[in-house]
């Protein structure tokens, strides 16, 4: 809502126009049919979501929910394959593992087929953690975003995978 004067002099609230900003309630104007822009204010409900859900209660950032998940579905895979998928540098990704390795939720077992690679897979409770924090982190966005029907949850989750889909490779 808008505050604005009234004769009396008493603040009169008015609607927010419908291209506002969820908080601040400026003007989106051209900014509102900006699909990266939409996504940046989106990714502030999401990320929210994450924190609450997963990242304090797990004690996991996102990039480390994401890698142990990542690793979970798709054990023996490389460190050169998850840089690849997301899109970061190799050094990066290995300190990433070593951080889920510490912990104990990840290992690296020696590749057979190539003895300078390494694949990796989730320990017993790596994996038991990826899959807690999934469902807490499912629940949390169907509670947080009950907005969405589940079908258009589905559309959304499927246009942003073929949005991602675009980016060459």
């Amino acid at each position: 809502m808008r505050l604005t004067r009234h004769n009396s002099g008493m603040p009169k609230e008015r609607p927010s126009p419908p291209d506002a900003t969820p908080a601040g309630r400026l003007t989106e104007a051209c900014l509102h049919q900006i699909l990266g822009y939409q996504l940046a204010q989106a990714s502030i409900s999401t990320t929210g979501v994450f924190m609450r859900q997963v990242g304090k209660p797990f004690e996991l950032r996102p990039v480390e929910y994401t890698l142990l998940s990542l690793i979970n579905e798709n054990p023996g895979g490389s460190s050169t394959r998850l840089a690849k998928a997301l899109a970061v540098t190799a050094p990066n990704i290995t300190v990433w593992v070593d951080r889920l390795e510490k912990r104990g939720l990840v290992q690296r077992l020696p590749n057979t087929a190539d003895k300078r690679a390494q694949q990796l897979q989730t320990t017993a409770s790596g994996a038991q953690l990826a899959a807690q924090a999934t469902q807490c982190l499912l629940q949390g966005e169907r509670q947080t975003f009950e907005g969405l029907s589940d079908g258009e949850r589905m559309i959304l989750i499927e246009l942003l995978h073929k949005l991602a889909c675009q980016r060459a490779t």
